[in-house]
């Protein structure tokens, strides 16, 4: 059991969740086991800058799509924090509300091999790395990138980043979404959120 004293280790997972599947609850449960988290918060984007020209699900559906994936899962949580935030969904700005939130909590920002190479684009990654550490899991068809480089580009991410072996879950949220679409099996998400999709009709689903 964890002292008192010790530091409580947080994993945040961010993402549109349209829908939320396995390979999501895989990868914060790989997070979490891996750097013994004592939580990961789930955190559906509200309007992710970086899908601004792509068509999203209302935040409600998404929102509660989450809830109903993890629920009975004491580890995991899910957060209104960006839903309610006016304006892009920024992810330094929500780790700065936390930051402020949590305190002296350790936060690891959970993030897929895909999107740390994709670092570079973010809005201000070297702070990123100032308030959180990040948690790098492994995907199934994506290469890892050097540390090495990854410092060059960010100094900050020196000793900031902990690898994760992330699962051989090969599910997308496009393939869901697809299949929903054309009134095919839905495969990938657990139960409840399958018969929430059906039941809503997102995705043309009729």
């Amino acid at each position: 059991m964890r002292g008192a004293e010790a530091m409580l280790k947080i994993g945040i997972l961010g993402g549109t969740f349209d829908p939320i599947h396995e390979g999501h609850l895989q990868i914060a449960k790989s997070a979490r086991e891996c750097l013994r988290l004592d939580k990961v918060i789930f955190i559906p984007a509200g309007r992710p800058w970086l899908k601004s020209s792509q068509s999203v699900t209302d935040a409600v559906h998404r929102f509660a799509m989450v809830e109903l994936a993890i629920e009975g899962n004491p580890h995991f949580e899910v957060s209104r924090i960006e839903i309610e935030r006016p304006g892009p969904t920024y992810t330094v700005d929500t780790l700065t509300e936390l930051r402020r939130r949590k305190g002296d909590a350790e936060l690891y920002l959970i993030l897929g091999m895909d999107s740390v190479r994709d670092l570079g684009r973010w809005h201000r990654p070297e702070r990123i790395f100032e308030l959180c550490l990040v948690a790098a899991v492994s995907r199934p068809g994506v290469a890892d990138i050097s540390m090495r480089d990854l410092e060059r580009v960010f100094p900050s991410s020196a000793g900031r980043i902990r690898m994760v072996n992330g699962p051989m879950v090969n599910t997308s949220a496009t393939d869901i979404r697809s299949r929903a679409a054309s009134n095919s099996t839905l495969r990938g998400v657990p139960d409840s959120v399958r018969d929430y999709i059906i039941k809503q009709e997102l995705y043309g689903n009729g």
